[in-house]
């Protein structure tokens, strides 16, 4: 599969599309019993594979990066919009507010 290369307008595009499979699935989580490792595995899972199969790169849990072609753009849940970026080399440590 080839990389995907977002403008910030096609990941700005694309983020509502993320935001809501991200937040069914954090609710998802979120009503499971402490217990239920292998139901909170799947719903990561198929979260992950949602999102990897709309070009979306996944870092963590609820934690997303749109490939810029010299960074990312980088959303992590519960926050309310896209903007944050970060080079290849700082990671979410080094990620700075858009403008």
């Amino acid at each position: 599969m080839t990389k995907k290369i977002f403008s910030y307008e096609e990941a700005a595009a694309l983020f509502p599309q993320a935001r809501q499979l991200t937040t069914v699935a954090a609710e998802q989580v979120d009503a499971l019993p402490e217990d239920a490792v292998d139901e909170y595995q799947e719903v990561v899972s198929k979260w992950a594979a949602s999102l990897i199969d709309l070009g979306i790169e996944v870092k963590g849990v609820w934690l997303i990066d749109f490939d810029s072609g010299s960074g990312y753009y980088c959303w992590q849940y519960p926050e309310p919009s896209l903007q944050h970026f970060h080079g290849y080399e700082e990671g979410f440590s080094g990620r700075v507010k858009l403008q």
